[in-house]
């Protein structure tokens, strides 16, 4: 099944100027997101919408394709989530031929987010075929039972309940839980985009979460600094592509090289089980060659798991390491 992520990122942010690509323990804050796609078991493909060249470089940095630059007028401060997602469809559609069965939609400003609930609810979009779309939630701190509209200075309850007696003057623990949309994770089939021109639909999933991290001010890009974000990830593995995924070729023919299929295995088991996975190169540090669409390429028709693929590891006849260990122990 084609399960597409969606990142949307334009450059214009009012209340940040440029939060996307703000420093977030120690990434830009777009790539959270990118790394949670890319981590999901169930998400094939991962793009980016930006407006922004700069933007477009620091996503493909961190592992996203960059497939256009969304149009301007699809960029400004009133521009909506629909015409956003609609344009990326169609251009997929109509230049690739490509559609995918499910769109998740992953916004940048929700960088605390557990890969996991991405995977369970696409799961649940799928086992129930007659909704439209999930969206994450979680409970509202403030019920609107207690809250009001003002009209010519008399004051109008938001929402009436006739099993509910004067509801405004209830207990709150007598009262109906509520949920809040929590924007950290949607998702909705392609259809309900294409065909409903909405990223709801008509019959929507919950999927309820504790809390979430949303940034839009600058008091709470302050305050997600100080919280240390829980990565989803246990570990962080770097792993060396040549004597270890593939093995050594005579004159360092990369072209020529042959995939080292135990030690995949063992790279997707842990890529599986949410560790973090970098492949880490000195391919072309002596010759000066570009190796990087060769090496993109092969590890995608071994099937390598990964999330980042760094070149320029000097070349050397022996690395020391005090955090190595042998393909045995791994």
């Amino acid at each position: 099944m084609n399960i597409l992520a969606i990142i949307p990122a334009r450059s214009g942010s009012k209340s940040i100027p440029h939060k996307n690509i703000m420093s977030i323990h120690g990434k830009p804050l777009i790539a959270h997101s990118i790394e949670h796609a890319l981590t999901s078991n169930r998400i094939t493909r991962t793009i980016v919408s930006t407006d922004s060249d700069d933007y477009a470089t620091v996503a493909k940095k961190h592992g996203a394709e960059i497939p256009f630059l969304r149009p301007s007028e699809f960029a400004q401060d009133m521009s909506t989530d629909i015409e956003v997602f609609y344009h990326a469809l169609t251009f997929l559609k109509e230049k690739e031929n490509y559609i995918p069965e499910i769109v998740v939609h992953l916004r940048p400003t929700s960088p605390i987010r557990d890969p996991k609930h991405i995977d369970e609810m696409i799961e649940l979009l799928i086992n129930n075929p007659d909704w439209d779309s999930i969206r994450s939630v979680a409970l509202a701190p403030e019920t609107p039972f207690k809250m009001w509209f003002e009209k010519n200075g008399v004051l109008v309850p938001v929402v009436e309940d006739e099993k509910i007696l004067e509801a405004y003057n209830q207990p709150r623990q007598l009262l109906p839980k509520v949920y809040l949309q929590n924007a950290s994770i949607d998702i909705m089939r392609s259809k309900t985009i294409l065909d409903k021109k909405s990223m709801t639909g008509d019959i929507i999933g919950a999927y309820i979460m504790k809390k979430n991290y949303d940034i839009d001010h600058i008091e709470d890009l302050a305050k997600l600094r100080e919280i240390k974000i829980a990565n989803s990830t246990n570990k962080t593995f770097c792993f060396d592509i040549d004597g270890v995924i593939a093995q050594l070729q005579k004159d360092n023919n990369y072209e020529l090289s042959e995939p080292n299929f135990v030690t995949i295995e063992k790279i997707n088991k842990l890529h599986a089980n949410n560790n973090y996975i970098i492949l880490f190169t000195a391919r072309g540090s002596k010759t000066g060659i570009d190796w990087e669409e060769i090496t993109r390429k092969q590890m995608n028709k071994w099937g390598v798991k990964y999330h980042e693929l760094k070149f320029g590891k000097p070349a050397a006849d022996y690395y020391i390491d005090d955090r190595l260990i042998n393909i045995e122990q791994l």
